[in-house]
């Protein structure tokens, strides 16, 4: 493929109100928050300047090719096929997973998550005084797998209403096969427990995996389930938030809707619908370029590692462009290595228990970035390293 996108072009961030880099002082290196620092594709640019460049700013409707543009994207991108009446659109993900927790969970009831994982998701918890119960999920020989075992004895609690899924799974990388997803929903089929399906890593995903959509799962199960998605992290958008949920069950996404009302957020911003419009129609060679430079950057952080870090072990990427590092072998915990790299080297990462205390002994790296900042980054990294007394 003839490359048309400048990957390795610097964009200078700071000044621009940017929570990546404007708290970054003093010479900090950013490789922590999930926000790519590449320029997204310029057809989206493009769209949002024609939208702007109107001059009026008045209230807005969901534009019909709203729900064209992500019947198109699923079918393509993700061979599931959906109808518009299946669609209902949303104010960004995590307002739009707030939405539904508070739509099918009462506060005395629990929701089932699988740490190590997204740590949004613990707030949820905290802001609406719901229960949680965490699935840890097992780490084996280098990767991670579902506990099925544990997972089915916490859905049998009549007080678990919904699993929460990360899918594809922030921070450790995998990407549910079929038949882990299928699992699932006979679990929760079982039980009846709801799935809610968080898939905004869902184009992000590399050569010789794929992404299935839960809801092209549950249609076959006898299962109350949502699905989540947004072009705002494949097209680092997330100054632009929208969202949409997914789901056969058009009770279900009433209910939904209800809740946005209640929380006046049941109208898409129009810019960011625009952008979403235009990644979904014309967005997919940029994307495809884009998952190349990123798989470059993880063969790179992987041999990089390898040869000059031997002690840290970097687990397999599936999706996402969030590296998951084990960290275990240098004793000492997620929060002290964290500590110290920003510090130290002036390396800001995230420590592995933000997700978690099934997190502890690993960190969280972002390699969507260029491929000068990812050598900077892990040249800080060794530097740490080099100052350990070895035995």
């Amino acid at each position: 493929m003839t490359e048309k996108y400048n990957f390795d072009e610097i964009v200078s961030r700071h000044g621009t109100d940017s929570v990546k880099w404007d708290l970054a002082k003093d010479d900090v290196l950013p490789m922590w928050v999930a926000d790519m620092d590449f320029k997204t594709a310029p057809e989206i640019t493009k769209a949002i300047v024609e939208k702007v460049s109107q001059g009026v700013f008045g209230y807005g409707l969901v534009p019909a090719n709203f729900f064209d543009a992500i019947i198109h994207w699923w079918k393509e991108i993700h061979q599931f096929s959906i109808k518009k009446d299946w669609i209902l659109p949303g104010p960004g993900m995590i307002p739009t997973l707030s939405a539904i927790l508070r739509t099918f969970v009462k506060p005395e009831e629990n929701i089932i998550i699988q740490p190590p994982v997204y740590n949004h998701f613990y707030n949820f918890f905290e802001n609406c005084e719901f229960g949680v119960v965490e699935n840890n999920l097992i780490y084996n020989n280098g990767t991670y797998e579902i506990d099925f075992n544990d997972l089915e004895l916490k859905a049998s609690d009549s007080k678990a209403k919904v699993l929460l899924l990360c899918n594809p799974h922030n921070p450790v990388g995998r990407v549910w096969k079929r038949n882990e997803l299928e699992k699932i929903a006979e679990i929760c089929a079982k039980h009846q427990v709801m799935v809610v399906s968080d898939e905004i890593h869902a184009d992000l995903v590399y050569e010789g995996h794929q992404h299935i959509p839960f809801a092209s799962v549950a249609e076959n199960y006898n299962l109350e389930s949502v699905t989540c998605g947004s072009p705002c992290k494949t097209f680092n958008l997330a100054g632009l938030p929208i969202s949409y949920v997914i789901s056969q069950n058009v009770g279900i996404l009433n209910k939904i809707h209800k809740t946005f009302e209640i929380q006046e957020t049941s109208y898409p911003n129009p810019i960011a619908a625009t952008a979403l419009i235009a990644a979904y129609q014309k967005g997919n060679n940029w994307l495809e370029e884009l998952k190349i430079y990123l798989s470059e950057n993880y063969q790179y952080l992987s041999e990089f590692i390898k040869e000059n870090i031997p002690e840290i072990k970097v687990l397999p990427l599936e999706g996402t462009y969030l590296v998951w590092l084990d960290c275990q072998s240098l004793n000492k915990t997620s929060d002290d290595l964290s500590k110290i790299l920003l510090e130290d080297e002036k390396l800001w990462v995230n420590s592995g228990t933000m997700y978690g205390k099934a997190g502890e002994g690993f960190l969280r790296i972002n390699i969507g970035c260029t491929k000068a900042n990812l050598a900077d980054g892990l040249n800080r990294l060794k530097n740490f390293y080099d100052k350990i007394p070895k035995t």
